[in-house]
């Protein structure tokens, strides 16, 4: 029997200011600050130097090989490249915040044509765009593939890994700055990363603590406003201070998790069930099919004799249905029950994933979980 795997999700009741070190969470690992973010890059670009895994006759790849080559100043018809040893490429990339021009970030080289393999290839100087559809970026460098494909002449062929991605480290180089709020804005905006009134709540009275009242006001469940310093100067010293600060988040809200695919099932500290009675049993109904064939014959008499002659089979149907039940299991939940009792409670009728499934669907159905069931 495939046995469930039960994990428990324990949160301890938060208080609003801050505390001692592990008993409380950083500010900079609960949220974040609404516009210092990276932002994605992507561009289209060719890959050379393969060793015959390219796009082979693919007209995208030729076109893009022709144009490129006539901006270098030669004039070639399509019909005249080969694009066995190339392949057609998107290229993509992440900008962190803050990064400067002349500096680097790593690439990300997908193939989008035939190309079986980018082992060995260099990819040629790529523009990456931004959102805005303006050049930040351009890369360029040697593809590093972890992936490895073999095929042999019969039409086998071995893959390893993925070898159609591969990576240039450091082959992006920052051409210009993207812009954001932190040095302009009058007040900064942080962005819990899990939606609670309490936590919010929290969040700024710690702040207020440690800066002084009216500095830090929560507008929502998700964002507190914080006034910055004036001096641009100073903003940096103060978010090394800002996100340094220790708040205990409030307790979560009551959740049951399912993973109905693994049977994973995260339960948290605060479920609790209302006085319930459940009955947990199974019907076993096996049905066999068999068929009795007989040798039909034909008697004929005449003249004092009697002839048999084979005639033809005769089939009858021999069905046999078999239920079996085992004896029905049943639980009873008190007023009040905790996390243990109820998980203790679902494991000792060994229910499998899918009962555990339905047995939360019910319970949460009929109201009895006091919990949100989310099946995933």
């Amino acid at each position: 029997m495939l046995r469930p795997l039960i994990f428990f999700l324990l949160v301890t009741t938060g208080a609003a200011v801050a505390s001692s070190p592990g008993n409380a969470d950083r500010l900079k690992d609960i949220a974040s600050v609404a516009g210092v973010r990276s932002n994605p890059l992507v561009g289209y670009g060719l890959v050379v130097g393969l060793d015959g895994s390219g796009d082979g006759n693919s007209t995208l790849t030729r076109q893009s090989m022709q144009s490129l080559i006539s901006r270098l100043g030669l004039q070639i018809a399509v019909n005249d490249v080969d694009a066995k040893n190339a392949a057609a490429v998107m290229v993509t990339a992440e900008m962190s915040p803050f990064v400067k021009p002349g500096q680097t970030i790593d690439v990300t080289v997908s193939t989008v044509g035939k190309a079986k393999s980018l082992r060995g290839g260099t990819l040629l100087m790529t523009p990456l765009l931004g959102a805005d559809g303006e050049t930040y970026a351009i890369a360029q460098g040697n593809l590093v593939v972890g992936g490895l494909g073999v095929q042999g002449n019969d039409g086998s062929s071995l893959t390893v890994n993925v070898p159609t991605v591969g990576r240039v480290p450091g082959g992006g180089s920052v051409e210009r700055n993207i812009d954001t709020p932190f040095l302009q804005a009058e007040y900064l905006l942080l962005n819990l990363h899990r939606n609670d009134f309490s936590t919010a709540a929290a969040v700024s009275d710690g702040i207020n603590n440690v800066f002084g009242a009216d500095v830090a006001v929560a507008i929502d469940g998700t964002s507190v406003r914080v006034r910055a310093p004036a001096d641009p100067a100073q903003r940096v010293a103060f978010m090394s201070l800002l996100e340094n600060i220790e708040v205990d988040p409030a307790e979560g809200p009551a959740q049951v998790i399912v993973n109905s695919r693994s049977g994973t099932i995260v339960i948290g500290g605060n479920v609790r069930v209302t006085p319930t009675a459940i009955t947990h049993g199974s019907l076993t109904v096996q049905v066999n099919e068999d068929f009795n064939v007989d040798q039909g014959a034909t008697v004929v008499a005449g003249d004092g004799q009697t002839v048999v002659a084979p005639g033809e089979p005769v089939v009858t149907p021999d069905t046999q249905i078999n239920a079996e039940q085992d004896p029905a299991r049943a639980f009873v939940f008190d007023p009040g029950v905790s996390l243990s009792s109820l998980v203790d409670a679902i494991n000792a009728v060994g229910a499998t994933p899918s009962d555990l499934v339905a047995i939360l669907e019910a319970l949460h159905r009929s109201g009895a979980l006091r919990a949100e069931l989310i099946i995933i």
